[in-house]
């Protein structure tokens, strides 16, 4: 009798240990190149909610200043002694993932990404930021001036897991490493926006455009 009970307590084991298995299957073992998806398949039943998706294990990456980057209309300087104006500028800065595609505001997974940093760090994570505001620009005489803006920025990383409720691709379970760049909130590890001015000589054919502006306003402003 008590060798039938270990018998059936040993088999509910085995059950349990190739069920288990079976998933870490899921995540490790390469299938062949009809029978696996690809990452861009997998993300996108996660967007549309065809898989039951969730962010895993998210680790803050260390903030840094991205690229300047153009964020005003020119103020072109055709006159003879420096021009000051005021201009405004206006930013957004959004998030790729590891593959360069854009992490959409609003969407399904902005959302998951959001809830797993929040649960694992107390603080949203934001797919977007936007900023407007104006400051006083001086260009020299002969020269075209410019706002550009530089973002903090940081990375996410972690694993989307997939649940399908029938098996896909031969799983029910799939697994992806991803990395997801974007803003952070101004002052996080130490680092700032910054916002600049810039300028240059004007071209050749930019000076011809100050000749023919004969009567006309000496500083003027050209969007782009």
């Amino acid at each position: 009798m008590a060798n039938n009970r270990m018998m059936r307590h040993g088999g509910r084991m085995l059950a349990l240990s190739a069920a288990a298995l079976g998933v870490v299957a899921a995540m490790a073992a390469p299938a062949s190149a009809d029978d696996q998806p690809t990452r861009a398949q997998l993300i996108a039943d996660c967007d549309s909610g065809v898989g039951k998706c969730t962010f895993n294990e998210p680790q803050l990456g260390e903030a840094y200043l991205g690229d300047f980057h153009r964020v005003s209309d020119s103020l072109y300087n055709c006159s003879t002694s420096a021009a000051t104006q005021s201009m405004t500028w206006s930013d957004t800065v959004g998030s790729t993932d590891s593959a360069g595609v854009s992490v959409t505001v609003g969407g399904k997974i902005a959302d998951l990404i959001d809830v797993s940093v929040t649960a694992t760090y107390s603080h949203t994570w934001s797919s977007s930021h936007s900023e407007t505001s104006s400051i006083n620009m001086t260009v020299k005489p002969g020269e075209v001036g410019w706002i550009s803006r530089a973002q903090v920025m940081q990375t996410v990383s972690g694993t989307w897991q997939t649940h399908y409720d029938d098996r896909k691709w031969g799983h029910y379970f799939w697994f992806v490493p991803d990395v997801i760049t974007g803003p952070a909130p101004n002052g996080t590890d130490g680092e700032s926006n910054a916002v600049v001015v810039k300028s240059r000589k004007m071209t050749a054919k930019e000076k011809q455009s100050c000749s023919s502006r004969s009567g006309k306003a000496k500083t003027f402003i050209v969007q782009g």
